[in-house]
Formats: structure tokens, sequence, C-alpha cells
């Protein structure tokens, strides 16, 4: 399944990337291609985190939405994809919202290799880089990709290099507030966001794009 990456990367490189396991916290527009990218590098052990359903306004990003897909559970149809691509899998889903009550438990069932936080929401991303940089376990967060119209932008940076991004904006004054030194890994844009209003604009491509900039460099760094 996997023998044209093992071309690029030797074997013994891809056992290492199997026996590793990755958290990823939302799996919508950036979240959702983080997943099948990595199970399509060799990845066997996922955990992927969602509360949401799929709504016909996530067709025009998230890989898991389709016109059959409206309604249902997003780990669920994700899940389903990912056994797909390779039945060899281990898949653990949860539908639930990560925050600072749970994830001690999360971190307690499970022995984590690496976190992608691609939710929506400040507070469950400062649970998640304050979580990593205590424990010690590696995590990229994913910053702003909605009303951007240029994917060749988006790099992955310490948090305190990022320009012209809101959530970013956000974060560094809580970093800076509460003395956190330490570098925080993030996927953020350069370019400016376009003004189009109250509704976050977005688009098949910049999301798209984020997730695979995450899984490239998660892979790198695992065979490094």
């Amino acid at each position: 399944m996997f023998e044209r990456l093992a071309l690029l990367i030797g074997t013994d490189n891809l056992n290492k990337i199997e026996e590793k396991t990755i958290l990823i916290v939302g799996v919508g527009g950036v979240g959702g291609y983080v997943a099948t990218s990595l199970a399509r590098s060799g990845v066997r052990n996922l955990i992927i985190m969602d509360f949401d359903t799929i709504d016909i306004t996530n067709i025009n990003r998230q890989i898991t939405a389709y016109s059959s897909t409206i309604g249902l559970k997003k780990v669920d149809v994700l899940e389903k994809m990912l056994l797909d691509i390779n039945p060899n899998m281990n898949v653990i889903k949860y539908d639930t919202f990560l925050n600072s009550e749970n994830i001690n438990v999360i971190f307690d069932r499970h022995k984590i290799d690496y976190i992608v936080d691609a939710c929506d929401t400040i507070n469950t991303k400062k649970d998640i880089i304050q979580y990593g940089l205590t424990k010690y376990i590696p995590f990229i967060s994913s910053m702003g990709t909605g009303n951007r119209l240029d994917p060749t932008k988006l790099e992955i940076m310490d948090l305190r290099k990022t320009n012209n991004d809101p959530i970013a904006r956000i974060l560094r004054k809580w970093a800076k507030d509460n003395k956190i030194n330490k570098k925080i890994l993030v996927l953020s844009s350069l370019e400016v966001p376009k003004k189009v209003g109250k509704i976050v604009s977005s688009n098949s491509f910049v999301p798209a794009t984020a997730g695979l900039i995450i899984t490239s460099y998660i892979i790198r760094d695992i065979i490094k």
C-alpha cells in the first residue's frame, strides 16, 4: 500500500510513522485534510475529535462534506473515510468538545505523540498549547484560514512571528500576559484577510493546503 512512499523515505522511516499516535482536534476544513493525508502517509493510529455535524455550508471546503453526508457527525464520516483508505488503521473517535475539564482524561487514556489543533475555539487552543508545552508533547496549532485566497502565504512558524492573523494576535497577547516563553508552533497565513462582513468567507484550497502543510511538517519531523 505504501511502497511508493517507502521508496522516498525508506522502510525504517515508514515503520516509525506507523508507530506514532496523533490526535487531531477539529476535523473540518483543515483537520479533515490533515487526517486523510496522514492516513495516506502511513500513520496507523489516529485519534479524531469533533463535536460538530456536517452542514451544507461545509461543502465548499471540507473533505467529509457531500450532499449525502449533510447532517451526519464529522467524526463518523471521517472514520469511514480513513478505514476505507487503510482498513488496518486504528481510528479512535471522540464526538465531544475538548476543554480544560476533559483534556486530562483524553491524555490519560492514550499515549499521544503529536497533537494537531485544527479547532476554531480560542480557549481550546490555549488548553492544547498549555498541555503540549507542560507535557512536552509536540503540537501544531492552526490559525485562521478564512477570508484568504492565497495558499502560498501559509507557513509553519513560531506564534511570535505571525502577522495579519486575528486569531494569532489574541494568542500572542495571551502568551505574553502569561509569560509563556517557549516556542509555540503554529500554521499561519501572512496574507491580509479580506474584509467581507460578519460571516467568515472560505474556499476549497486554502484550508486544504494548510492541512497538507501540517501533515508534511509532522512526517518530516518524525523521520528527521
